[in-house]
Parts: structure tokens; sequence; C-alpha cells
């Protein structure tokens, strides 16, 4: 075995055994973009625990047909998805693999709102520790522009098995896991991470459920204060955007009484996007 094998087993082997918890790195392929109204083709979960690492991968009938787009994309077509499992058949097994493991995965917003949504429709709550591969990147490059997958491939080095299937790119963010405790101290990764997980803190008056169901697409929203001054955004990943308004400690979120309803057109924009508004009043 080469030295470089040998030091790559090494700093597996030692990232294994100093695990707290067990890591799900996690993809998933879709039919399209939107979680609400698009469904799961393929599920990969590449464990990483003390015991060592285990692969679980498999291909979910969506019950709808993939667009032709998506199967140029993914290789994935609908003949190879006839006779395979629902979601809902396979809900309680993956719900047990992921159950109490922190959840990784590229664009985690998108991942796991599509399974909050899958496990609603299967009757299971579903609820993670999260982890954003795409964030974490940014956390520890600041001065690169790109993060995207196929970017960490070229500037970490990654060996890719494939790209656009669950499992080759569920295994690609092990890599990466592996990559950055080889160019950064235990330390320094650590602290990143509990930067970024610091969870939303929700105001009372918006559910979960409310912001669970905001689509991780391109769009614009708007808080609508009592003066009747709007404060428009606009984001290429609506969720993401306006949870982040709600992250970390923001005392704002504590002292705002914030309801959600979708909205079309409801103020003067030339945007064919998604539109999400959100209404915000003081509390008394």
């Amino acid at each position: 075995m080469s030295q470089a094998f040998q030091e790559a087993d090494s700093l597996a082997d030692a990232l294994l055994a100093g695990l707290a918890r067990p890591i799900v790195f996690v993809d998933l392929e879709t039919t399209g973009s939107n979680a609400t109204e698009d469904r799961i083709t393929e599920i990969s979960v590449v464990e990483a625990s003390r015991a060592g690492i285990e692969r679980w991968s498999v291909l979910v009938n969506p019950g709808v047909p993939v667009p032709p787009f998506i199967s140029r994309l993914t290789g994935i077509e609908d003949a190879m998805l006839r006779g395979q499992p629902t979601f809902e058949s396979l809900a309680p097994e993956l719900a047990e693999r992921l159950h109490d493991k922190i959840f990784v995965a590229h664009n985690a917003c998108f991942d796991c709102g599509f399974l909050k949504n899958e496990f609603r429709r299967a009757g299971i709550a579903f609820r993670a520790d999260t982890l954003c591969t795409v964030r974490l990147s940014r956390a520890l490059f600041p001065s690169v522009a790109r993060h995207g997958l196929d970017a960490l491939i070229a500037r970490l080095d990654l060996a890719p098995e494939g790209r656009h299937r669950a499992l080759a790119d569920a295994d690609l963010l092990w890599q990466f896991w592996q990559k950055i405790h080889a160019l950064y101290s235990r330390d320094l990764v650590d602290a990143a991470i509990k930067t970024l997980a610091r969870r939303a803190s929700l105001p009372a008056a918006l559910s979960e459920g409310a912001l669970d169901a905001l689509p991780s697409t391109p769009g614009v929203y708007l808080f609508d204060g009592d003066d009747d001054v709007p404060l428009y955004r606009q984001s290429i990943n609506l969720k993401q955007r306006v949870a982040a308004h709600f992250s970390g400690d923001h005392r704002l979120a504590k002292d705002l009484s914030i309801s959600l309803r979708p909205s079309v057109a409801s103020k003067p924009a030339r945007r064919s996007e998604n539109w999400a508004r959100c209404c915000s009043k003081q509390s008394s």
C-alpha cells in the first residue's frame, strides 16, 4: 500500500475514533427542485461512526414521471424506478438510519426539506441536526468564490466515482470531511461547525412547518411592517435566506410577531419567481 493511502486510512481511522455521535452524509436525487411538489428518486446515506463506514443507497418510485432534463442529468429514468419501493415503504427504515445522527449534506436545506415533506406525507415527524457543507466550505475557505461539488472536487483533489448520482455525491462529502481535517486542526473545524450549527430561533407566530413549506428555489420575499414600508429581498434559495433572519441570537426574532402567507405580485415587482410574504408587527 502506498504511503498516501496509508496516511488517508490513518486519518479516517482517527476521525472515526473521535466521533462523539455518528455522522450521516446524505444525498438525494429528485424529480425537480420544489420540495413540496417534486419527489425523491434516489436516497444515499454514508454513515461514519466509531464502528466504521456503512453505505446505504436505494432507488425510490416517486409515483410521478421523471422530467427528461432530470433524466439527462442523473441518468435515472422512469423505467429504472418501476417496481422500486415507495418512500412511504422505506420511511421507517430511513428514519431509523437518520435518528440521532448529525445530518450532513451539500445544500442541506434542499435535502432536509425534501425529506421533511416526504416523511410528513408518510405520517412521520422528522427533525435533524443539520450541517451544510456549502456553508462549511465558505467558512473554511472565505476567499474562494465557488463552493459547489464540482468546485470542491477541483480545489481539494477529491476523487469522484460519478456525478449526479446520490451515492457518488454522498461519498464526495465523506471525502470532503476527511480533506478539511487534513488541512485544518480539529479545533478550527469544530469552531466553524459550532458557529454554523446555531439553530434558528423562530418567532412564536411562525411555525416550523410554515418555514419548511417555503421552496428552496429563487424568489423574492418581503417584510411588511406597521409603517407600511416594505423591505424587499431576493434570494436564490428562499427557504435558506428567510431562515437566516432568525438564526443565532437574533433578539429581534423574539420581539417580532411574524406570520407568513403566500403572495403573488401583491406588490409591484417584475419577477416570475416564487414569492413569499412575511408580515411582521411589533409585539405589544
